[in-house]
């Protein structure tokens, strides 16, 4: 099983959409690997830099609503994925997109509207990536560390998504089973 958490990117929007996640003009690549310098490279948001000081280290976004809107394609996932990223927390997806973090072996996590105006609270602590996030399958917790203290919230997962991530995806699922 993957290993869940570490430092944050905060993007603070809704409607975030898998053409801002990864431009279409790289849907004819044939490789996740290839997908990764371009993750988030059309995104328009104050303060946001696509070759920013989160590259290399973020490993969990947190967001809005309706994260992963638009076009139904794979290829956002897999642009998370390649850059380490294996968890989104968000207030809602697109449900295709959903299905796809966890088909991929990734957490899609959903909290309240006010728990997530909480998280980003605590995104004022600090700046790019000095919050941390440890995230525990077993026990569905997340603890947020910043500077000055730490934060936990509970989520939860259905049984089914939760068996996706245990066996690290879709395909894993169904080779253990099928």
């Amino acid at each position: 099983m993957k290993t869940f958490g570490g430092p944050v990117l905060f993007l603070d929007r809704s409607d975030i959409n898998t053409d801002e996640i990864i431009p279409a003009k790289y849907l004819t690549e044939v490789k996740k690997e290839a997908l990764g310098p371009y993750l988030l490279e059309d995104l328009k948001l104050d303060g946001f830099d696509p070759a920013g000081p989160w590259r290399g280290q973020a490993r969990v976004v947190v967001t809005r609503a309706n994260f992963g809107c638009g076009s139904s394609r794979e290829h956002a996932p897999w642009a998370l994925e390649v850059n380490d990223i294996t968890c989104v927390i968000a207030e809602s997806y697109a449900r295709i997109f959903r299905q796809n973090m966890f088909n991929g072996g990734m957490l899609a996590i959903e909290l309240s509207a006010d728990q997530i105006s909480e998280i980003f609270n605590i995104s004022k602590k600090g700046g790019a990536c000095d919050v941390v996030c440890d995230i525990d399958t077993e026990a569905k917790k997340m603890t947020f560390t910043y500077q000055g203290g730490s934060k936990t919230i509970n989520f939860t997962l259905s049984q089914f998504d939760d068996a996706l991530v245990k066996a690290g995806g879709w395909v894993e699922f169904a080779d253990a089973r099928y």
